[in-house]
């Protein structure tokens, strides 16, 4: 079953029980006062006759039937005047008539008090009600009024029908209508479906769906197409990435297989071989911590934030970037800022550029380390005095498996760590960039936005010592 009748057959089961629930709630509530009403109307025939009685000064026998004469019933009633033994009907004619049933009428004429009671008719059942007329003590005639009651009932069940009836050309009407809008409702998401099967059979990812309006139906539709562009940019990525990987990782595998293939049974051969794959397995090693690196990158948690003291932070990076060559170290200038970020990443960023510095430099160049908060941005850079990066490659350099300037000992990495680099920068909300430092060489510069971390309030940090205790 499809979703449009689905949602159709479920409006529908709901529609339908509202209706019917409607429908016998006013049967019954109908029902259930028309007793009350007709009793009602009995008692109110009673009253009005004890009304005129006591403002006429007529006989008994006069005073009923000038009463009958004046005194119209509604419809669906009737009245009598019994008067010994005789019967006066009203001029109205009754939907049946009950002066001709002698039992009903000797039962009528021996009533000695105000009296109701049930009573079968012709037009089914009546209800009754007897007021006698007495004088000196004595019973001189009897005033009946008479309801139909099951004429009464009738017209209730007629109108309920014509309800019930009135309720299923309402179901059907509802039903037409939901099948209508349900289906102008779900084109939407029949269209998204009816590409992403397109999409799964031919693997085209360039198919977008039409986006028109402001609802949650034309939300879903930018949605899927917002998908569709992530989706396709994950797998162009993802197709020169493999390509990538395989071409660099088939260098040393083809390196290796071929000098085993080659080893002889000298002694020294043998040490020159295990020493060159030795070299190689460690390179596929560090090329494959980098791809690693960066396939974290693309998770949310690649980043974790956390307080990182600028200044601490760039005087560190310099003491640990001392062991990667003698070079000649400096410290442009610290922040003292504390900064929401992640120190680790921050360091590994700032370790990676030390490192790409190193292996274009020599040891009487210069390598200086920086960090400095300037317009709500946080900036660290590193910069040497080497030969620099041409402008043509200063934005391919930060691709992956890109290598810079061609000069002795600059491809001894495998090119991901500037990768690595601009994907620590762009987790942070920022971005990597080189440039041409003064007096030559290379600035390789990360910024990102500026947030401060609050500092504690007075005295927050030493109420144990006031206290007495030692921190723990």
């Amino acid at each position: 079953m499809s979703a449009r009748a689905r949602i159709v057959g479920w409006m529908l089961v709901v529609v339908g029980l509202a209706l019917t629930v409607s429908v016998f709630a006013t049967s019954t509530i109908l029902l259930a006062r028309l007793d009350d009403r007709v009793y009602a109307e009995l008692a109110n025939e009673m009253e009005k006759l004890r009304r005129y009685a006591q403002r006429s000064s007529a006989a008994p026998e006069p005073l009923l039937k000038d009463y009958l004469a004046v005194n119209a019933p509604d419809r669906h009633e009737t009245f009598l005047v019994i008067v010994d033994g005789d019967v006066w009907r009203t001029y109205a004619e009754p939907p049946a008539a009950l002066d001709t049933d002698p039992e009903l009428v000797a039962r009528l004429a021996a009533v000695t008090g105000p009296e109701q009671d049930w009573a079968t008719s012709a037009a089914g059942r009546v209800r009754w009600a007897a007021m006698p007329v007495i004088a000196d003590g004595r019973v001189e005639g009897v005033f009946v009024a008479v309801v139909f009651h099951d004429l009464e009932r009738r017209e209730i069940v007629d109108a309920v029908r014509v309800l019930a009836l009135t309720a299923v050309a309402a179901l059907g009407l509802a039903g037409a209508a939901g099948w209508f809008v349900a289906g102008r409702v779900l084109a939407p998401v029949r269209l998204v479906r009816q590409t992403a099967e397109r999409i799964g059979d031919s693997s085209d990812l360039t198919r977008r769906l039409a986006v028109s309006g402001d609802d949650d139906v034309s939300a879903l539709a930018a949605t899927f197409n917002h998908m569709l562009d992530r989706l396709e940019r994950a797998f162009a990525v993802q197709r020169d990435f493999l390509d990538d990987v395989g071409h660099e990782l088939r260098t040393p595998i083809t390196v290796i297989r071929g000098h085993l293939e080659l080893m002889g049974d000298d002694p020294d051969d043998r040490a020159a071989t295990l020493a060159l794959v030795t070299d190689e397995l460690e390179r596929m090693h560090r090329i494959v911590d980098d791809l690693l690196t960066l396939a974290k990158a693309e998770q949310p948690g690649f980043v974790t934030p956390g307080e990182a003291e600028l200044a601490d932070l760039t005087v560190e990076v310099v003491a640990k970037a001392r062991a990667l060559g003698a070079r000649r170290w400096r410290v442009d200038e610290v922040a003292e800022e504390r900064v929401a970020a992640d120190r680790q990443r921050l360091t590994q960023a700032l370790m990676q550029l030390l490192a790409n510095a190193v292996r274009h430099t020599g040891p009487d160049d210069l390598i200086a380390v920086g960090s400095a908060v300037r317009d709500g941005q946080v900036e660290l850079w590193v910069r040497d005095s080497g030969p620099g990066v041409p402008e043509r490659d200063r934005e391919r350099i930060f691709d992956r498996f890109a290598r810079g300037v061609d000069r002795p000992g600059a491809h001894d990495g495998a090119g991901l760590g500037l990768s690595i680099v601009r994907s620590i920068a762009e987790a942070h909300g920022g971005t990597v960039r080189v440039e041409e430092a003064h007096g030559g060489g290379a600035r390789f510069l990360i910024s990102f936005p500026y947030a401060e971390i609050p500092s504690p309030a007075y005295g927050e940090n030493d109420h144990d010592s006031r206290s007495g205790r030692d921190p723990q």
